[in-house]
């Protein structure tokens, strides 16, 4: 690790979390860190010490080093034992590395969860405005795998009536977007909409 880069006035911080996601957001922020010639941050933050971690946690840490390691990253972090809001923890390493660029997962939040929390995508715009946000979704899987709902695909509802209808292309009349999560074994749209 810790290679010497071209243009030492760019940087680009990743932000990771547990779960399948991780490894792609890494190998995305390798390749743009190659494209800009720029130093490549890893970040990932937790609550626990480290060395209260599961095993299925530190086997996802494990394999992000080997990984960061493989594609030269200049610097893997993790910042365990973190009470802070993470969005603070980021801006917090972002400006520690100078990094000009961040790159995190958006996963798709509920209707509810879109009005009582802020995204962190906002808290960090107003964070560290002068860095360039990179979101790559992870909308399209549900949080549990083991669910009985399919993959994911971009919904839309309108109001009929009273009531909202479910359709799957967009037009003037759509009242939400979101993903529909259609329930295996059926041949009626039953499912989840986020």
């Amino acid at each position: 690790m810790f290679n010497k880069k071209k243009h030492m006035d760019e940087g680009l911080l990743v932000c990771i979390y547990y779960g399948p996601n991780g490894e792609r957001l890494i190998r995305r922020g390798s390749k743009i860190a190659k494209m800009f010639g720029c130093p490549l941050y890893i970040l990932t933050v937790d609550s626990k010490p480290f060395d209260e971690l599961d095993a299925e946690k530190s086997i996802y840490i494990t394999k992000w080093k080997k990984l960061a390691k493989e594609l030269e990253a200049d610097d893997f972090i993790l910042k365990s034992n973190e009470q802070r809001p993470v969005y603070k923890v980021i801006a917090e390493t972002a400006r520690e590395k100078r990094a000009t660029q961040i790159i995190i997962g958006q996963t798709v939040q509920s209707r509810w969860e879109q009005i009582t929390k802020e995204s962190i995508v906002n808290l960090l715009l107003r964070e560290i405005p002068f860095v360039d946000l990179h979101i790559i979704s992870v909308a399209r899987y549900l949080r549990d795998p083991d669910s009985n709902y399919e993959k994911g695909v971009r919904a839309y509802l309108m109001t009929d009536g009273e009531n909202f209808r479910l359709v799957f292309k967009h037009s003037k009349v759509i009242v939400y977007e979101g993903i529909f999560f259609k329930e295996y074994g059926t041949d009626f749209n039953n499912g989840i909409f986020k």
